[in-house]
């Protein structure tokens, strides 16, 4: 006999605005679930987790729950004003969990409670807020964005207590890795709906492009055009695809490059920073060291960064990213050593300062300051036609910037700052509140970027999927200069610390990851691999072309003999494109395999 549900809802619904936000939803919850919650911003994720929680009062439904039930919720942001230190905040209120209890979790993550509540930072305050939550032993724990503000070290001591952990979580992260290593169920809320499939979210890409492709083909059998606010996002199969397969081949082709160009102790061998803005060399670094106090946080530094370079910056908190990143843009001068930087640098920060967004103006005036049209680095766009390339509803390009989501906040800055000159970008967290369309959006964008890129991010999956050097820092001094992503990172670190390895193999940079090795293929396979997807562009121009013609609403009545060539064609050309599609996608799963 299945074991009854811990916590059910029944038929929800909630109103927002002037209609539903969702309606008619079912969700049950077992004792054991992992389930990753997700959707797009907007969508009513955290809404969605507050019903659940009792914390927001639904219009439509019925909530059950076990008796004797704990269900605790990780808020993505906790309230702390009125509360003296970080301590009084996790003693708070009636259900306040045992000081012992909250005091052993501090003492695994590192963080002093004693510190001041006003004066602490995000990552501190994220840490009080998980020592709150999991020292009240829930058994049905609720986690909105839990690796927001925390390092690799804290999120891989989550991670450990989570997998440890006997009660059900729901968790909301943009984190893949985090999702990946912990989930075994997926609950998907999209347009108003919520699906549930028990694969983890290492199966969700997977399942999302099944759903859309079902989707369209019943559309099409009822000879009616998709129309769903997913198709204007452009994540058709074979579209999205080709982008992510093309996109990493690049990066893997790079990175092999840039590894070829390193010397054992990390430093390319390079020319010298010239006011050219053609020159490879943009930023040189040579033998930086600097010191806070009697502590070195950076020993001996040397690297030459080249134009189209994208570097990752890793490490815990407080282990000298900050500080590193500060030295190589020039905000900050070292204590021995020398920063060179090509004259011709012209720099974009996007930080985490979403909140410098006036929610009173429109999107327009953020993009356009209220007109039509937008340069984007030197060419002009209209701005409903930016918007959509930055995932929002063309639509709203009036709407105010109040009525956002946390996420789409931070896509109406990247979409603000990727619009203007630039050939170096510095991106500090850029992935906190993203939803992961935008994460996809992001990467190909930065993919895209003409210049240099500087990344700080605690973020596994995106610096696997983005930049060509790695610089890990450990607090010890030591910048480790991987070219790589964090993945390459980990493994040179596992190897260090591994007794019997040699001094000169630890220096030598880690190899670039190999590209997947390709399964051989007949003549006629490899040739429809690789003339497919040209032959699928033009089903899809023909396609938009039979579309325009048939949107007439005269053609009918003016040339029926017309108007059933052009249906025929249509249909054929619909049905061309989906068998291409099927055996493009079957010779690229035996590629990959």
């Amino acid at each position: 006999m299945a074991t009854p549900p811990i916590l059910s809802w029944e038929g929800l619904g909630l109103i927002q605005g002037s209609g539903w936000l969702f309606q008619d939803l079912d969700l049950h919850i077992g004792l054991r679930d992992r389930l990753a919650l997700i959707g797009r911003n907007g969508a009513g994720k955290t809404t969605l987790l507050k019903l659940i929680a009792d914390q927001v009062e639904a219009d439509r439904g019925k909530r059950s729950v076990q008796p004797g039930t704990k269900v605790v919720t990780l808020e993505q942001d906790p309230f702390f004003t009125g509360y003296d230190t970080l301590l009084d905040f996790t003693l708070s209120g009636d259900d306040a969990p045992p000081q012992h209890a909250v005091e052993a979790i501090a003492d695994q993550l590192g963080i002093d409670l004693s510190r001041e509540a006003d004066s602490a930072s995000g990552g501190e305050r994220r840490r009080a807020a998980l020592c709150r939550a999991l020292a009240s032993e829930p058994d049905l724990l609720l986690l909105d964005e839990p690796t927001n503000h925390l390092d690799i070290a804290a999120i891989d001591w989550l991670e450990s207590w989570l997998l440890r952990y006997a009660g059900a979580f729901v968790v909301i992260s943009h984190d893949r890795t985090f999702l990946t290593r912990l989930t075994k169920s997926t609950l998907w809320l999209d347009r108003g709906s919520l699906r549930r499939k028990d694969v983890g979210f290492g199966g969700y890409d997977a399942w999302e492009e099944q759903v859309y492709a079902e989707e369209t083909r019943a559309a099409e059998k009822l000879d009616a055009r998709l129309k769903l606010e997913a198709h204007w996002l452009e994540r058709g199969v074979t579209a999205r695809r080709k982008r992510n397969q093309g996109r990493l081949e690049k990066l893997w082709e790079m990175r092999a490059q840039r590894a070829a160009m390193m010397s054992p102790q990390g430093a390319a061998k390079l020319a010298i920073v010239a006011d050219d803005t053609k020159t490879k060399s943009v930023i040189v670094a040579e033998h930086v060291t600097k010191r806070f106090d009697d502590r070195t946080l950076i020993r001996d530094f040397n690297l030459r960064i080249q134009r189209g370079d994208r570097i990752g910056l890793v490490g815990a908190n407080g282990s000298g990213k900050t500080t590193l990143l500060r030295i190589l843009t020039g905000e900050l001068e070292p204590d021995e050593g020398e920063v060179m930087l090509a004259k011709t640098l012209v720099g974009t920060v996007i930080d985490q300062q979403r909140s410098l967004l006036s929610p009173e103006k429109k999107l327009r005036d953020v993009l356009a300051e209220g007109g039509d049209w937008i340069d984007v680095r030197g060419v002009r766009k209209h701005v409903q036609g930016y918007l959509k390339e930055f995932l929002f509803d063309p639509g709203l390009v009036d709407a105010k910037v109040g009525t956002l989501s946390g996420g789409e906040r931070s896509r109406l800055l990247l979409a603000r700052e990727f619009a203007r000159m630039s050939n170096l970008l510095v991106l500090d967290e850029p992935t906190n509140d993203l939803d992961l369309e935008t994460l996809d959006l992001l990467q190909e964008v930065i993919a895209d970027y003409d210049g240099t890129v500087l990344i700080v991010s605690h973020d596994r999956d995106f610096l696997d999927k983005t930049v060509t050097v790695t610089l890990g820092l450990d607090g010890s001094g030591t910048v480790d200069i991987i070219a790589g992503g964090y993945a390459d990172w980990e493994a040179k670190r596992k190897t260090r610390n591994q007794p019997g390895k040699s001094d000169k193999k630890d220096n030598a940079p880690a190899p670039a990851p190999p590209k997947p090795k390709s399964t051989k293929l007949s003549y006629k396979d490899q040739r429809d691999y690789d003339l497919l997807p040209a032959r699928i562009e033009e089903i899809d121009a023909a396609i938009a072309r039979d579309e325009a013609a048939l949107a007439d609403p005269d053609l009918y009545t003016k040339d029926p003999e017309r108007f059933a060539k052009l249906t025929e064609a249509l249909d054929k050309s619909r049905a061309e494109k989906d068998a291409a599609e099927e055996r493009w996608l079957e010779l690229a799963e035996l590629v990959e395999g």
